[in-house]
């Protein structure tokens, strides 16, 4: 196609324009060949014609597509020009506020002039490990590919950062050094990152000034080696420097200032130690008011003090020396005020008293007289002689000057050599990254030496660059096999020659500064005489004192004055003398440097004059141009990166471009210059994949093969007729300029005809079925319309009918209403007629009545008046007879109830057995009248406290209350006394009724009068009650919603206090690996240096170290402890350290006590066992026996106790009060008798007691112990026994008396025991009641205080100090019950175990004698039978010898394969097998073995997490187990929470002697730190992944296709590796959690990780889809939001829908549909701020922002849409970061899972190679 077709109607062009350089057209009518204008349509609407050279023919350039609009590189635009590079900034800049910008290799960075939020670490993490073309331009792209391209070639890399002043070059070279310093990491030196970035602020302090263009504008060049070693970490650093602008020290333009450094010091002169430099302002100094300009906006140079002052430090230079450096700041400030004055034409002198020379000189240390003399002279050497010849004041002032300046470089220099001592490492460095930091370049009006040499400079880097260039496209066209042709390109080899070649400017300057009377005016006759045949030289027309050079950039006109004088740098040697007299260590330090400098030829920037030396001496020309050389051998022994700053305006406004200052920076960086060679080739290259995507709907199906390379091929034919406009490589295509612009052309094309089409067929189909809607209508409207008319009709006739109907009944209505009212008339007139007669005949037979009535009325009541007063008599009477005999039958019945003879009725079955036993129980009687004398006085005491202590006790009516319900079910014996008690109440009702019927009359009145009363009382109490009700009740209220917001603070503050612990724990694990790999290469250090003293590290040593780490159980100081704590209150710490002290001694005492008890229980067996024999069966029954009997008398004791409690009991309704009354007495009679009937049973239970020890005498009559006993039958009293008495003889042989007499008296032993124990614990309990009487007295007593001065607050303040009281209070009980609580539980705890621990012995000893019976048994002769082998029932314990753990975790541990674990055996078997080990040592009591294989185990699974971290399996493996073996020991803990879930065999298992809740802490903190290396070791598999699977991959294909991005990838070069799916994404997932699903992980932590990993997948793609702008379009979000839908369907499919992950795809989710929703209105906004609720507003805005149409009918989302969304959210609080925190992990919880797997079922396969265990 001819480039004249592109032309056509509404084409889109550039034209010039004076003011915005290019403007934009569009044309109004075709162009053909030979038209001599263009008619244009500029886009405010005024038309022009632009005019076209006949001879050259050339037309305007053409506009981009606005689809290429805004690309990230310059070198993917399809036309490629001046006006395109231009506009595509614009709208970058502009439009996007995107500062960088592709321009092939080079970065091209736009100062905004504003601080943005795209430097942060997080931003640093999103490009670390990023190809260049994969995310956004970012200077960090930049650097991240050089430390990239270093560790992978390893070459050496360089990132030049050029610019003018006030483009940002330093602050991009801080950058650069800050993200290599934060990706890289030291290897050990300390702080050698904060060293580099400290030396930035000591340059700018000492190197920057503010000029007319930069506040902080480089001065001097630099170039920064940051070393690396071989594993990439930064080692050291070394910074050379180029070119200082020495004349700043002494003279400032107009609004300039000098450097920095001069400020900072006189804004901080107020300081003491700067008091002995006699300093002032900055503008009380001659070289620092000449700018006129002190001050810089936003900058405080006293603040700016201090932070050099900590970077000096920082970089070893210690306080004295920066004193030392001021102090010649000093002098140097001071000697720019020494006033020189004239004598004469060629004489000039200094006042004697010249103040700042009298300060200067003393700073100095040198002589004032010598100094003042040679400021004013200057010595002259011939041949002959020398003299001393004054000097005119101008030339005086210039030596002056130069001395200034000459310190100042020297100083420079000496901090520069500081800088790189600190920064110097003592490793060896393995390869560099140099960031040089050059001046760009410069155009004044007036340009002098300074521009001549930085012009140089960028001369030399601007042939470098183009030939880098030209070398990667020459690379890019032989890596894709296409045929190239020789690219032309600038050359500047030329005006390089011109400046350092033989007889060029430089040398000839060199040589007229070696004239004796050389001057510019000479060397400038020279340049015109040498060079005029020079092309790239030129004479200006209107001077001759200026010259012309034409530069890469442009021509530069450079005026000749000053170039001798700086090109010399002289100095006056007899000045330099005076100084070295000093004694001013670093003032001669100074000096000595320059001498060993001149000494050793080394290049220097400053050279010492004088004649003997002149021939020696270096010019700064010739220094120059040796650093340049040796920094180009530098850069070309690297691979360098470009990095072009561009100054947007001159203004310093914030986001405003100038087009005419942005195009003349671009032409002088050379970025033009880079299109124009990338333009000259193949600029926009496309793989096939791409280009058949995008370009699809130009192809026809036919056409379309199953190659995707030769389609592209064939379609390339037939759309682009000539072969020279595109090349078809290995794996990509490439397009000259405009051929993209051309099939995107044909592409909008075939669509618009798509669409015309469509709309065609879309508008026919409307008219149609608007035709056909149309006729349907009009056909329903007719046959409404007719209906209509057909109904009318009929309601006509209906109506007319009603008419006839209505008139008809309403006539009859008429007549019939006329008769009825005549009727109605006469009816009324006899009715009122007759009733009058009946009223008159009803009045005179109502009067005769009512007097009857009121006769019979007063007779009746006279006659009954007379009745109740007889009858009242008469019913006194009786009632005092009935008292009478009532009280005779009462007397009666107490005497019977105080007879015997009545209990012997009542007990004619016990009457037998008490004459039977009345000789044996004379004594008992005895003492039982002792012990009832006993308790009766007790009862008495009880009694007169009970009157004294009522009031204390209230608290105990619960509890009697209580007993009074349970003495409702004493037994039948107190039946008659209830009844007796009943007929009792039953008279006194009676009498009290017949009282009160007697006082009902007269009480009457009263009682009325005081109900009133009392209703009125209750009423208003009630009224105070409600409104005091009320209040508590708002109290209350307020109470729980505070108690409720304070609950939710208190989860929120758990959740942040466990996520901060967790991840306290994790770095704390961290440094503790550090350490210990520290250590380790430290002892391999040692034991390498010595041969002969070789060792490795100890297990003790390990576990040392690891007690330390995690506490020791016995030490309570330790630093774990101390650091768990310290999250703790303080209270609660005391208080749980006081009960810890307290249960430390229980625990001793009570483990004492066992001790003691389980040796008298081992003694006892062991006697038992030897005695016992055979007989068992009886003896056990007649144990029973006594146990049920001793039940029943416990019982009975029981019910007497609450009955006696009921009777003293002071609200108790059956019995008075006051002791001493007939029913106490009564009640206490029958007492002492059911005692007599309680010592009977007991009598009955010594019987049986002596009946069993005659069992067992029996049994042990033929025995040892049997020998030995006496019967001495006489002592036995006699007794009868009618059931036995007839073999009492035999009984008497057989010693059956005596052993019962001995039974008796063992029996009343223990009783007495037992009344004793009894006693004491009667005791205790009054002790302890006394206590909380005197603990309740003094609670009352400080009530009543704080009543007393609550009374004297006011009503608010008393209710406040009420509230803080009880509170107070409540938490102290609180406090006081829990601490009581947690003692009495872990009591209980510890005898539970203690009880199961001897119960098994007990039964251990049992089933020994068994098994000793039965063997007696199998002694004797017995017929032979068949014996079946029983099944051996396991206890869950492996037996393992001491120090066989290392064997044990070694084979369980170290080497073992987790994938034949989760495949054939058990899962969590090796925590299962540890934990029965642990058993095995908790049995036999051996702490020390428990805690060496616990911490062995520890050790060992943080050795192999260390080791294999990467390992999934491994890490879920081990993750896995060792919440298993947490959940083990607490489910066999003996604690109940966690006991309620065993079973009972596994109850049995518990742990009996040890404690190892802190292992529990301990083994939870290992399962957080192998958490969070899962967590680690799953990210680094899902990262390279996430990218290319939710962003890259395109789920639905064809979807509105991609944009052509064009980008030339870094890493290219390389083989593309299989391209990554959405599939391969959820099966890495489902990796994942088959794994863990596989090694039995909780359920609830297999919810958490996969939480996590949904946040890591939601997090990381929203960041690169914030930080890439190609993939902010319509169609990527719908790819997402189908992605995140089945990234929830996998979630479903595996029931963790519940675990949280959906809700961290949220802002992913909410990314999408922002990119999918309308954008134009203020409703929308209003929508999007609704919608968005998870996206921060730096978020949203930057997703709006990069938001970029694929297609044509896409449109950008406009500036005020977003201004819109940014005024709503204004007020919105969140975070400022721009990105999620990929590094994120949600804070963990272990719930407890117990195990249903019984410990003794499981057995060890041989694989494991565990056959040094034992299954006990």
């Amino acid at each position: 196609m001819a480039a004249s077709e592109l032309y056509c109607k509404y084409a889109r062009v550039w034209i010039p324009d004076p003011a915005d350089v290019w403007k934009s057209a569009e044309l109004t009518k075709d162009y053909t060949p030979g038209d001599q204008t263009l008619a244009l349509q500029l886009e405010n609407g005024m038309e022009v014609n632009c005019k076209i050279d006949p001879q050259t023919n050339s037309l305007p350039p053409l506009r981009n597509p606005n689809i290429l609009e805004g690309e990230n590189d310059l070198t993917a635009l399809s036309y490629l020009h001046e006006p395109a590079v231009l506009y595509n900034l614009k709208v970058r800049f502009i439009d996007s506020k995107l500062i960088y910008t592709y321009c092939g290799i080079v970065l091209v960075a736009i100062n905004p002039y504003e601080n943005l939020p795209i430097y942060e670490a997080d931003i640093i993490s999103a490009y670390r490990g990023q190809n260049m073309g994969d995310m956004d331009p970012h200077i960090f792209a930049v650097a991240e590919e050089a430390y990239k391209q270093m560790a992978r070639d390893e070459r050496n890399q360089s990132v030049i950062v050029s610019g003018e002043s006030g483009a940002g070059k330093t602050i991009s070279a801080k950058y650069v050094m800050r993200y290599f310093a934060t990706a890289s990491g030291s290897s050990g030196e300390a702080s050698v990152e904060e060293q580099v970035l400290a030396s930035n602020p000591i340059m700018e302090a000492f190197g920057n000034a503010k000029t007319t263009r930069n506040d902080n504008s480089s001065r001097f060049g630099k170039y920064i080696e940051i070393g690396f070693d071989k594993k990439h970490h930064i080692i050291g650093a070394n910074i050379r420097t180029y070119l200082l602008e020495k004349s700043r020290v002494v003279f400032q333009a107009h609004g300039e200032r000098n450097y920095h450094i001069f400020y900072q010091l006189c804004a901080s002169s107020h300081l003491p130690e700067f008091k002995t430099f006699r300093l002032g302002g900055a503008d009380d100094f001659h070289c620092t008011n000449q700018g006129q300009n002190p001050v810089i906006d936003g900058m405080n140079d006293a603040t700016n003090m201090q932070g050099t002052r900590r970077a000096l430090s920082l970089l070893g230079i210690d306080e004295s020396d920066q004193m030392a450096l001021f102090q010649i700041l000093a002098a140097i400030l001071h000697l720019s005020n020494v006033e020189i004055k004239d004598q004469s034409a060629d004489k000039s002198s200094i006042l004697p008293d010249n103040r700042h020379l009298l300060v200067f000189c003393e700073l100095m240390d040198v002589s004032y007289e010598e100094m003042a003399h040679w400021l004013c002279h200057k010595k002259l050497k011939t041949a002959a002689e020398t003299y001393v010849k004054p000097v005119p004041k101008t030339t005086a002032v210039n030596g002056r000057d130069a001395l200034a300046k000459h310190i100042y470089a020297r100083l420079f220099e000496w901090i520069v050599g500081c800088i790189n001592k600190a920064l110097k490492s003592t490793l060896k460095q393995h390869s560099f990254i140099g960031v040089l930091d050059i001046y760009g370049f410069e155009i004044f009006d007036i340009n002098s030496f300074e521009q001549f040499c930085i012009n140089y400079a960028n001369e030399k880097l601007q042939q470098q660059f183009n030939m880098h260039v030209f070398k990667l496209e020459q690379e890019e066209y032989m890596r894709e096999q296409i045929p190239w042709t020789l690219i032309d390109f600038y050359d500047n080899q030329p005006c390089i020659n011109l400046i350092e070649a033989k007889l060029g400017v430089l040398d000839l300057l060199d040589e007229e500064c070696k004239m004796p009377k050389g001057s510019d005016k000479t060397w400038v006759q020279k340049l015109y005489n040498l060079l005029k045949t020079n092309p790239q030289f030129e004479k200006p027309r209107l001077s001759n004192r200026a010259f012309i050079i034409h530069h890469f950039a442009d021509k530069v006109e450079y005026q000749c004055e000053g170039f001798l004088e700086k090109n010399k740098d002289t100095v006056d040697e007899e000045q330099i003398n005076v100084l070295k007299t000093s004694k001013f260590d670093l003032l001669l330090m100074l000096f000595q440097e320059d001498e060993a400098a001149g000494s050793s030829g080394r290049p220097s920037v400053s050279a010492r004059p004088g004649q003997a030396q002149r021939g020696h001496k270096k010019t700064v020309g010739l220094q120059f141009r040796q650093s340049l050389f040796l920094l180009m051998d530098t850069l070309n022994a690297t691979t360098p990166h470009y990095v072009r700053c561009i100054k947007p305006n001159d203004q310093k406004a914030p986001f405003t471009l100038d087009p005419v200052r942005a195009v003349q920076q671009l032409r002088a960086c050379g970025i033009l210059e880079t299109i124009r060679i990338s333009a000259a080739g193949f600029p926009s290259r496309w793989t096939y994949q791409e280009f058949f995507v995008r370009y699809r709907v130009l192809m026809k199906q036919r056409d379309i093969l199953c190659d995707r390379k030769k389609t592209c091929k064939n379609v390339l034919e037939k759309l682009i007729k000539d072969q020279d406009k595109y090349q078809c490589g290995k794996n990509k295509i490439f397009f000259r300029a405009g051929q993209v612009a051309f099939l995107e052309k044909l592409r909008s094309d075939k669509l618009r005809m798509a669409c015309v089409k469509i709309q065609k067929t879309i508008r026919c189909w409307l008219a149609r079925k608007k035709y056909l809607r149309m006729r349907e209508s009009a056909i329903t409207i007719q046959r409404l319309v007719r209906g209509h008319q057909a109904r009318s009709y009929v309601k006509f006739l209906r109506s007319t009918r009603a008419a006839i109907i209505i008139q008809q009944n309403v006539r009859m209505w008429a007549a019939r209403r006329h008769y009825l009212q005549q009727r109605s008339a006469a009816l009324a007139i006899q009715c009122f007629f007759r009733a009058c007669i009946a009223r008159q005949q009803y009045h005179k037979l109502l009067f005769e009545q009512n007097a009857v009535v009121m006769q019979r009325w007063v007779k009746g009541w006279l006659a009954r008046r007379h009745y109740r007063r007889s009858l009242a008599a008469i019913v006194l009477l009786q009632s005092c007879v009935r008292r009478l005999k009532a009280k005779k039958e009462l007397q009666k019945l107490k005497v019977e109830a105080r007879s015997v003879e009545h209990f012997k009725k009542l007990n004619i079955g016990m009457e037998n057995k008490v004459l039977q036993l009345q000789h044996k129980i004379n004594e008992q009687h005895k003492e039982n009248r002792e012990l009832t004398e006993r308790l009766s006085v007790v009862e008495k005491t009880q009694a007169v406290e009970r009157d004294k202590l009522s009031r204390e006790i209230e608290n105990l009516r619960g509890s009697e209350q209580e007993a009074r319900a349970k003495s409702e079910r004493l037994p039948s014996l107190l039946e008659q006394l209830s009844f007796l008690q009943q007929e009792l109440e039953n008279t006194c009702r009676e009498k009290e009724d017949l009282q009160e019927q007697a006082r009902a009359y007269r009480k009457k009145t009263q009682q009325m009068v005081e109900q009133l009363n009392v209703k009125n009382s209750l009423l208003s109490s009630e009224n105070a009650n409600q409104n005091k009700l009320i209040l508590e009740q708002a109290q209350q209220l307020t109470e729980i919603k505070t108690n409720a917001e304070n609950t939710k603070q208190l989860e929120k503050d758990l959740s942040e206090e466990r996520c901060c612990y967790q991840n306290l724990l994790s770095e704390h694990l961290h440094l503790e690996e550090r350490h210990r790999d520290l250590m380790e290469e430290a002892e391999r250090s040692k034991s390498s240096s010595k041969s002969n003293h070789k060792r490795t590290d100890s297990t003790c040593s390990q576990n040392s170290e690891f007690t330390h780490s995690l506490g020791s159980t016995e030490d309570e100081d330790s630093p774990m402890q101390t650091e768990t704590e310290a999250t703790v209150d303080l209270p609660v710490l005391l208080k749980i350290q006081r009960g810890l002290k307290e249960l430390e001694q229980e625990n001793q005492f009570l483990q004492q006590q066992l001790d003691k008890k389980e040796e008298a229980q081992q003694e006892k067996a062991k006697e038992v066992e030897e005695q016992r024999t055979v007989g068992r069966a009886e003896l056990d029954l007649e144990v029973l026996k006594r146990r049920e009997l001793e039940s029943e008398n416990n019982k009975l004791k029981q019910d007497l106790s609450e009955l006696r409690q009921s009777l003293t009991s002071e609200n108790s309704t059956t019995a008075p009060s006051a002791p001493g009354s007939l029913p106490y007495n009564t009640l206490l009679e029958q007492f002492n008798t059911l005692n007599e009937m309680l010592e009977m049973s007991k009598e009955e239970v010594l019987l049986l007691r002596s009946h069993m020890v005659r069992q067992e005498a029996l049994k042990y009559k033929d025995s040892a112990l049997g020998e030995g006993v006496k019967l001495d039958l006489s002592e036995i009293p006699s007794f009868q026994d009618p059931d036995r008495a007839a073999d009492i003889h035999t009984l008497n042989e057989d010693g059956e008396l005596w052993l019962a007499y001995e039974g008796l008296k063992e029996t009343n032993r223990l009783l007495e025991h037992q009344l004793q124990v009894e006693g004491q614990t009667h005791r205790e309990e009054l002790e302890k009641l006394q206590e909380e009487v005197r603990r309740m007295k003094e609670e009352k007593k400080e009530q009543q205080k704080f009543l007393d001065q609550s009374l004297l607050l006011p009503e608010d303040a008393r209710i406040e100090a009420s509230l803080h009281h009880e509170i107070a209070r409540l938490t102290n009980e609180n406090l006081d019950h829990l601490e009581q609580k947690w003692k009495q539980d872990k009591t209980i705890r510890k005898l539970k175990k203690q009880l199961a621990f001897l119960m098994k012995k007990v039964e251990e000893s049992e089933v020994s004698a068994e098994d000793k019976s039965k063997a007696s048994v199998m002694s004797a002769p017995v017929r032979s039978v068949t014996i079946t082998r029983k099944e051996k029932e396991f206890q869950g314990m492996l037996e393992y010898r001491k120090g066989d753990e290392s064997r044990l975790l070694k084979n369980l541990v170290s080497e073992l394969k987790p994938r034949g674990v989760a495949v054939n055996l058990i899962p969590g078997l090796p925590a299962y097998i540890l934990f029965m080990c642990l058993r095995y040592a908790d049995s036999i009591d051996d702490d020390h073995r428990a805690s060496t294989l616990l911490n062995s185990t520890i050790i060992s699974i943080k050795g192999i997490i260390k080791k294999r971290g990467d390992d999934f399996e491994l890490v879920s493996f081990w993750l896995a187990n060792t919440c298993r073996l947490l959940h083990c020991l607490k489910q066999y803990s003996g604690e109940e929470v966690f006991m309620k879930h065993n079973t009972a065999k596994q109850n049995e298992h518990c742990l009996a002697n040890f404690e190892l809740s802190e292992y529990q802490q301990v083994f939870c903190d290992l399962a957080i730190q192998i958490y969070r290396q899962l967590i680690k070791c799953m990210e680094e598999i899902l990262q390279p992944l996430i990218v290319a699977s939710m962003l890259e991959h395109e789920a639905i294909q064809g979807v509105l296709g991609s944009k052509p991005t064009g980008l030339r990838k870094r890493s290219s070069s390389f083989p593309e590796e299989e391209a990554v799916t959405l599939e391969t994404l959820l099966q890495q997932l489902g990796v994942f959690h088959t794994t863990m699903t596989q090694h039995s992980m909780d359920a609830e932590l297999i919810k958490q990780v996969v939480k996590q990993q949904f946040y890591i997948i939601s997090a990381v793609t929203l960041n690169h889809l914030l930080l890439r702008k190609d993939m902010c379009s319509w169609s990527k979000g719908l790819q997402i939001r189908y992605k995140v839908w089945q990234l929830e369907e996998w979630l479903a499919e595996r029931d963790l829908t519940d675990s949280g992950a959906k809700e961290t795809l949220e802002p992913l989710v909410q990314a999408a549909q922002l990119l999918q929703i309308k954008k134009k209105t203020e409703a929308d906004a209003q929508a999007i701020c609704n919608m968005c609720t998870d996206l921060t507003t730096a978020q949203i805005v930057k997703v709006l922002t990069l938001y970029t149409p694929v297609i044509e009918f896409e449109e950008r989302v406009p500036t005020t849409f977003i201004k819109t969304i940014q005024g709503i959210l204004k007020n919105r609080v969140e975070p400022s970061t721009l990105t999620k925190d990929t590094k994120k992990i949600f804070s963990i919880t272990l719930p407890f899972t117990p195990s249903s797997v019984a410990l003794e079922t499981i057995q060890i396969p041989a694989s494991l190679n565990l056959g040094f265990l034992t299954r006990i």
